[in-house]
């Protein structure tokens, strides 16, 4: 049930990045699309960063500590890049415009209410 409450609250994210930041477009036509456009979406996000975020920290941990973490704004934009990217393939009406502003405040914009709202919502793990 975590899983999919943290889906929820991903795709929830995503469709305030798309009402927030220009160059984050959510075409689809109907709101049971869209729905379905950004669940889907919040699941390649998930696991895109749950797949390729951990070999990216073990390779490039010198960039991490030399940048105070910083570089992790970066991975975060490409990896939302990279989500809409694979979006684009399975022909889901999501995209992101540019690194830059779009996929770096996307990114930003969707950890912090992402975070806000998994602390907001219980997931099962709470007790």
């Amino acid at each position: 049930m975590g899983i999919l409450i943290r889906l929820v609250v991903s795709a929830v994210s995503l469709w305030i990045a798309t009402l927030v930041i220009d160059g984050i477009h959510l075409t689809a036509d109907s709101v049971p699309k869209k729905i379905g456009t950004l669940l889907a979406v919040a699941a390649i996000f998930g696991i895109v960063n749950a797949v390729l975020r951990p070999i990216i920290k073990v390779i490039g941990c010198g960039l991490y500590v030399l940048t105070l973490g910083l570089i992790s704004i970066v991975v975060n934009a490409l990896l939302f890049l990279l989500t809409s990217w694979i979006a684009g393939e399975l022909s889901l009406p999501f995209h992101v415009d540019n690194f830059w502003p779009s996929a770096v405040l996307g990114a930003l914009l969707v950890g912090v209410v992402s975070w806000l709202l998994n602390m907001l919502v219980p997931d099962g793990r709470d007790k």
